[in-house]
C-alpha cells in the first residue's frame, strides 16, 4: 500500500535552507521512501513525541520526525533537522515545541 506524504511548512523551510544539495537530495530520498511501509521504518518515539517516529537521513546526521495516519494512508512529516543533544536547535526539542504550541 502506498501512502501519501505531506510535509509541514516548517519542515519544508528547514529542508530548503540546507545549502548542500547532496544532503538535501538524500533527505528527500528518505522522505520519498516513506511512501512504502512507513510503520516499519525509523524508530517509535516516547514521551511527548509518542505516536511519532524518527528516521535517520544523510549519513545519520539528520533526523526526520513523522507520524503515520493509517486510516488516511498518510505520512505527515512534522520536523527535520540535525540531532544536537542539549541544544535549543535539537530536532527533537523543536518537534516538542511545535506540539506544545499546537502547530502540528
Amino acid at each position: 500500500m502506498t501512502h501519501r506524504i505531506v510535509i509541514e511548512p516548517i519542515a519544508l523551510k528547514v529542508l530548503s535552507e540546507i545549502t548542500d544539495r547532496r544532503v538535501q537530495g538524500a533527505i528527500r530520498d528518505r522522505i520519498d521512501g516513506l511512501a512504502h511501509d512507513p510503520g516499519l521504518q525509523g524508530k517509535p518515539l516516547v514521551g511527548e513525541l509518542r505516536g511519532y517516529r524518527s528516521l535517520r537521513a544523510a549519513g545519520q546526521r539528520y533526523r526526520i520526525i513523522y507520524r503515520v495516519e493509517k486510516s488516511k494512508t498518510l505520512v505527515l512529516v512534522v520536523s527535520l533537522g540535525i540531532r544536537r543533544e542539549g541544544d535549543r536547535q535539537d530536532v527533537y526539542a523543536l518537534a516538542k515545541k511545535l506540539l506544545r504550541l499546537g502547530l502540528v
